[in-house]
Parts: C-alpha cells; structure tokens; sequence
C-alpha cells in the first residue's frame, strides 16, 4: 500500500479469518431453507425459504397465494404487484426473508371475509381484464394509487399505472376502472362510462 510508513503508527487493513468474522454483526443465513414468519393479508403465515427466494415465489409456492402472477421475472411488467407497508412494488424484486416484519397485501385481501373492495367490480363493469394474466397487478397498483390519490384525473390514472404492461391493451379499460372505483369509494355510484382515452 502507498503512503502507509512501516512505523509504529501502521494499521494492518488485513484481517485473520477470524477476525473478520468478530468483527461481523451480520448473521450468515443459508443456503438452507431458513424459518420465516410473514404477514399476508394480515394473517402471520410461518414457512421455511431458502434465503434467495423472492416474496413472488413464497406467495405462490409455499404460501398458496397465486394472485400474483410471474410473467416477466424482472421487475418490468408490474403482473406481480403486491402492496408492502403500503407501497406498491413488484414481488419478484423483493427477497422474501426481507419482508419479514413488513404488511405484504395480495389480491386475495380484496375479496376478504365477504367484502368486495369497489375497484373488484369497477374492473368487471369496464371490461378491463382480457386474458386476466396482468389483471392482479392492475388491480393492487389501483388500490395503492387509490389508495395514495382518492380524486384522480383520468391523467393521473394513466400516468399512476405505468408501471403495468397489459399485453392484451385494455389500458383504457383499467384507467376507467380506477376512475369509477374511485367515485365509488368516495361514496358515489360507480360509473359505467367514465371518460375515454
């Protein structure tokens, strides 16, 4: 190393192996299935992951929440979408031993003990789901968006779910979806023909 002197003054940067490891608060976990404990839906559902294994494949694998579906795989389509601590993000970017700890809400949580939440049937009553594949993600990036904005414009729809791919295009569907939902959830009836694109 440059500009260090051999005086007494000298810091050893290398350490013994064992030394790294005292040095070390963080806790090695895996590759072994390692227990978790995740709140879905609110409901505390205990399992056992590898460490590498997203929220989307804890979802549909081993916690039988299949809602969210795995198109892209690469945090691009938005088909995965989930509601975490009340943000809206893709399940296949967020490890699952991560969300420990953290409210994960899935589409499921929509139809929960006999309550439909509005943007369920606005969705039906605008015909804005074809193969229905990127249907769940739509609708929990409505519910976050509704959620966060209340009284949206038909531009803000537009512009608050592009983070969604709907290679069927019932883009103007969902957007006038989300419009009625949200008359709905302000009190209003929902609209059948919100505005067009």
């Amino acid at each position: 190393m440059q500009g260090v002197g051999a005086g007494a003054g000298a810091v050893s940067v290398l350490a013994t192996p064992e030394e790294a490891a005292a040095q070390s608060s963080v806790k090695s976990l895996g590759p072994a299935a390692v227990p978790v404990t995740l709140t879905v839906n609110g409901k505390p559902m205990k399992t056992a992951i590898e460490p590498r294994e997203t929220l989307l494949d804890t979802l549909r694998s081993k916690l039988d929440h299949t809602g969210a579906k795995r198109v892209c795989d690469r945090g691009t389509c938005g088909a995965c979408t989930v509601i975490v601590d009340s943000k809206v993000q893709y399940a296949c970017t967020i490890l699952a031993i991560d969300a420990q700890g953290k409210q994960i809400q899935t589409i499921e949580s929509l139809t929960a003990n006999g309550k439909v939440h509005p943007i369920v049937p606005a969705f039906v009553n605008n015909d804005a789901q074809q193969c229905g594949y990127c249907t769940p993600g739509f609708v929990m990036a409505a519910k976050g968006f509704l959620d966060k904005n209340p009284n949206p414009t038909y531009e803000q729809v537009k512009d608050g779910l592009g983070g969604n791919l709907c290679r069927c295009g019932t883009y103007v569907g969902v957007r006038k979806a989300v419009l009625e939902a949200a008359k709905a959830l302000r009190g209003g009836a929902g609209v059948k023909g919100a505005s067009n694109a």
